[in-house]
């Protein structure tokens, strides 16, 4: 028979099942005293379960803003419950067979019978919302997939050749008496029969199930008949459409949804809740995902139906940041849910995941319904006020993030792996919490101790297609916090490209934590020869003293730049860690923009190379330090000496540019002043030294 109800259930032969959307009733054809029922599923059998719903009215929330339904909730499920739950948030709720909206909030501290329904209105054009996201070129070959795809589609060609094409293979099947069986189900229950026999009821159900379906669909329209008669009788009598008793919200709602982050310590929940606020309170729940070894399965065929659970992520694996609630509407592989937004970020790029429901927790004010994230399903395209938006079996592009940490003085050695969902908006804050993460879960404690980090990303935001940064780490607090800066700064620069979207294939992450500290401090750098000209090469002997340590000695060649001018050259002995302050700096600090004009036209590649180049705290770098201020006589010898070796260099570069034209290579790199000297130690501190140049 046609649908005429609350959807329909398109059954075709080798295909998932797909639900049309419900006819909906808007907010303004609402009375007050109107009574319908909500659908959602509240313990691990997947039962679609109702409760009765008694609308109160129209709340006007002001200009520019979406109106909310006040309703109560009322019937022996809610009270099993304990009310109005975390997790519900995007229940359908129907009124006279349409649907009116999504379960979207109660009060805070008050009762958890009384909430706010989004109206369906609202959350519809979330399916025309511009998607500009999910553009990256990285497409990968899902080998499971093609497999099991040809599987199937070998099975249904044998099938089709042995008992031919049939009619019967797609049709549709009315779920508004379906849903009307679960309303007559659980008030014959209730009155007639006690809970123990249901099984047994379930076991008879074979026996006669085409004169029983009949049945139930009766009593379902017999009820929907009294159920509009009752609803309108009021209407008639009082005419009082929500609408004109519209009241001005003065509490704030909370959204009825679970936001959590699982595989996290308390220091990774308040490091992310520091580096990305998410705009509500989370909990760290016992429960979660599923997720193994940071390896999640994908349902490419799955199906909802409003009022199933369903999850969001932004994370999957070992580590996952997400959300749990439940379907509102369907129409094909669309989904509308929640009833509220997620982190409110609009057009975004998340995992969309079954989810299994555990069972329900209810206190005074206020309860939550716990479930897992199961396999992911699809993607969630909008996330706006109104709810969340997305399509099933169409999936995010993502960044498989690796991590492995060595504890050495545990003797512990973990290996982490999570997925993200690449949205440039919070990339480099998620990587960054799940390094932070995996360092907190694996070490007993990160105060006082050495990081050794090394982390790889491949993608084409570098000609080289990888880039590779090494660092050590030393913090008496918690290492880990400074330890993922790094990471997130390399991220970050690789989202901000301005001219297109980087493509990011994976990220390793290798960190080494000691408990020891391994600093040392600089105690002199001595020169071979004081005098020296441009272009020579200078040893310095330099002694550092390690933490708790015996003295050590290094000597490491310093090369004169060829440019230097005649006179004193300054030189800093520092740690690479340790950037020298200059005036600029200080203007910047103050406010100031003083960025030259080539830092603002730099590409991304450059960028990411100025990053590579930049120093590491376990190395020592000898450069050049600020000039002393000169006399107007110093200044005029400075200015005729640097005339003098701009013409030697002139000369220099075209010997040096007929050198390249004729060997085509440069013989000799450029220098720049400054010399890196790589040690197992983090170098804290400066030294100062001089040297006399003097030109023939």
């Amino acid at each position: 028979m046609i649908a005429a109800g609350i959807t329909a259930l398109l059954l075709t032969a080798g295909m998932p099942h797909s639900y049309a959307l419900a006819p909906i009733m808007p907010a303004q054809e609402l009375r007050e005293g109107m009574s319908g029922q909500a659908y959602t599923v509240v313990d691990s059998t997947g039962e679609l379960r109702s409760f009765d719903v008694d609308i109160v009215g129209l709340l006007g929330v002001g200009k520019g803003s979406n109106n909310m339904i006040m309703a109560k909730a009322k019937g022996p499920l809610i009270h099993q419950v304990g009310g109005i739950l975390q997790g519900m948030s995007g229940s359908p709720v129907y009124v006279n067979g349409r649907l009116v909206g999504a379960v979207a909030a109660g009060l805070k501290e008050m009762t958890p019978y009384t909430f706010f329904i989004t109206p369906i209105e609202n959350m519809l054009p979330l399916w025309q919302m511009p998607d500009n996201k999910n553009k990256t070129r990285i497409r990968s070959f899902n080998l499971h997939k093609y497999l099991e795809d040809k599987k199937k589609a070998e099975a249904g060609a044998a099938k089709k050749d042995k008992k031919g094409q049939k009619a019967g293979n797609s049709q549709e099947v009315d779920l508004d008496a379906e849903l009307a069986k679960i309303k007559d189900k659980e008030i014959a229950s209730k009155a007639e029969k006690p809970a123990k026999d249901k099984a047994g009821q379930a076991e008879n159900k074979d026996g006669d199930k085409a004169s029983q379906a009949e049945e139930k669909e009766k009593a379902g329209q017999s009820a929907r008949a009294k159920a509009e008669e009752k609803a309108d009788q009021p209407a008639a009598q009082e005419a009082k459409p929500a609408a004109r008793t519209e009241k001005k919200a003065t509490v704030k709602a909370e959204p009825k949804d679970v936001l959590y982050l699982s595989g996290f310590t308390p220091a990774g929940i308040q490091f992310l809740r520091e580096k990305m606020p998410l705009g509500q309170q989370y909990n760290l729940l016992p429960l979660g995902n599923d997720g193994l070894n940071g390896v999640a399965e994908t349902d490419y065929h799955a199906s909802l139906r409003p009022g199933d659970p369903v999850g969001v992520a932004i994370a999957y694996g070992d580590f996952a940041v997400g959300a749990t609630g439940t379907i509102t509407a369907t129409d094909g592989r669309k989904i509308l849910a929640f009833g509220h937004p997620f982190l409110h970020k609009g057009n975004v790029n998340y995992f969309m995941t079954k989810a299994s429901v555990v069972g329900t927790i209810s206190g005074v004010s206020n309860g939550m319904k716990l479930a897992n994230l199961g396999a992911i399903i699809g993607r969630i395209s909008q996330d706006r006020g109104t709810g969340i938006a997305g399509t099933l079996g169409e999936f995010p592009a993502v960044v498989p993030v690796r991590v492995k940490v060595v504890d050495h003085d545990l003797g512990r050695t973990e290996q982490y792996g999570a997925r993200v969902a690449y949205d440039e908006d919070y990339l480099s804050q998620i990587v960054g919490g799940i390094a932070y993460g995996a360092m907190s879960k694996t070490c007993d404690s990160l105060g006082g101790s050495t990081a050794d980090v090394h982390f790889t990303v491949r993608t084409n935001a570098v000609p080289e297609g990888k880039l590779e940064r090494s660092n050590m780490f030393y913090n008496t607090a918690d290492v880990g916090q400074i330890a993922v800066a790094e990471i997130m700064q390399a991220m970050n620069i690789i989202c901000d490209n301005t001219e297109k979207e980087s493509d990011i294939i994976d990220l390793q992450v290798d960190v080494t934590v000691d408990s020891e500290r391994k600093t040392a401090t600089l105690l002199s750098a001595v020169p071979d020869k004081t005098k020296v000209k441009p272009g020579d090469t200078v040893k310095f002997t330099v002694t550092l003293k390690p933490y708790r340590r015996d003295k050590e000695t290094l000597l490491i060649n310093y090369t004169v730049p060829e440019t230097q001018r005649e006179g004193m050259l300054n030189l800093d002995v520092r740690g690479g860690g340790l950037v020298p302050v200059t005036n600029l700096m200080l203007l910047q600090q103050s406010g100031v923009d003083v960025a030259a004009p080539d830092d603002k036209k730099k590409t991304t590649a450059d960028k990411l190379k100025e990053f590579q180049q930049t120093g590491r705290n376990n190395e020592i770098i000898i450069a050049p330090g600020p000039a002393p201020e000169m006399t107007p006589k110093q200044k005029r010898e400075a200015v005729r000496a640097a005339k003098q070796a701009a013409a030697e260099n002139l000369a220099k570069a075209k010997a040096q540019s007929r050198k390249v034209n004729l060997l085509g290579v440069n013989t000799k790199k450029p220098q720049n002043g400054e010399t890196k000297f790589t040690t197992k130690y983090i170098i804290d501190n400066v030294l100062h030294t001089t040297l006399q140049v003097v030109r023939k």
